[in-house]
């Protein structure tokens, strides 16, 4: 229950959400053997999915479509006045057709059915009267029928809408769960974006490497440390053994702690004041996990190492940043 004294606004948005709300649990509590045939059935195809509609169920269907292509199943919008005049030529006897229409009478749609059903594609209707000639014409139905619209005058296209795309939606993770999608499927089809960044970039296509990582021997003096730090510009070097592998690492942080204490660093070696057992992280992870240790342990750098533990790069948050994996 609202509080009576709320601004009017959030008293109307409030009983928008509960209306969708309920039509959500509603379609929900309706999903049987018609949903699993349609998922069977768009699981079967050999062609494309093609979803169609008009208005605002064509914006819905075109959503729809691209969720349904990102993740793992062919599909496509084709506008259903379009269709009418040469588009239909995009659909052939292996492809199914996803036609959505809350009325089930879109005069657009229901003029293309005898063409399309000529031409052997079969037909899913996504729509909120069952008994309508879109449903009597479909091979399988799926119910998005509500009990009203969020729109006080039942007319504007709300909770039908909202009921469309989430359908949409729980066909789609069917479909790729089915498929047995992954991470690395998702980002191939996402390459250009924060996504595709995250699961396609390796450490070892933002570490520093060769010259450019900071390394010095464990006998060397805080002093040579700094001005390895300072070259390197990566806030830390690493301390490695005669044969490179790793011993620790001394960071600008380690310095600045110590000159606070008031410590006498110039006569110390690196080796009397490193961090031992730093974190590290080996070049074929994922960058992402780089930012996840990073963000973790409250640090800015990481050694790279490889399976012997020899240092082979390093990097810090900046190359992280710079790579958008952040």
């Amino acid at each position: 229950m609202s509080d009576s004294t709320e601004h009017p606004h959030l008293t109307i948005a409030r009983e928008v959400l509960g209306i969708e709300a309920r039509a959500l649990d509603s379609a929900a509590a309706r999903l049987g053997p018609a949903f699993e045939a349609a998922v069977e059935t768009l699981l079967a195809c050999k062609g494309r999915v093609i979803l169609m509609g008009l208005g605002k169920s064509g914006l819905i269907a075109r959503k729809i479509a691209a969720t349904l292509a990102s993740t793992g199943t062919p599909a496509f919008f084709v506008h259903a006045a379009e269709a009418a005049h040469g588009d239909l030529g995009m659909i052939t006897d292996e492809d199914v057709v996803i036609a959505l229409s809350n009325s089930g009478e879109t005069g657009e749609v229901i003029s293309i059915l005898p063409a399309m059903r000529r031409k052997g594609a079969r037909l899913i209707a996504l729509t909120g009267k069952l008994d309508s000639t879109l449903a009597r014409d479909a091979d399988i139905v799926l119910d998005g029928s509500i009990e009203k619209e969020a729109c006080p005058m039942n007319l504007a296209p709300t909770a039908s809408t909202t009921v469309a795309l989430a359908l949409g939606d729980a066909m789609a993770v069917a479909l790729l769960e089915a498929r047995g999608f992954s991470k690395d499927d998702f980002a191939l089809s996402h390459p250009g974006g924060s996504l595709g960044r995250r699961l396609l970039t390796h450490v070892a296509d933002v570490m520093r490497q060769g010259d450019e990582v900071p390394r010095i021997a464990p006998d060397c003096s805080v002093g040579d440390a700094v001005l390895e730090i300072t070259r390197k510009r990566l806030g830390m070097t690493t301390v490695i053994d005669a044969d490179g592998k790793l011993m620790g690492i001394f960071t600008d942080g380690d310095l600045r702690r110590m000159i606070e204490s008031g410590q006498d660093w110039r006569h110390l070696k690196v080796a009397d004041v490193m961090t031992r057992k730093p974190r590290t992280i080996a070049a074929h992870r994922l960058a992402a996990e780089a930012v996840h240790i990073m963000e973790s342990a409250h640090i800015n750098q990481l050694a790279v190492v490889d399976a012997n533990h020899k240092v082979v790069g390093a990097l810090n948050m900046h190359d992280l940043f710079a790579a958008k994996v952040v």
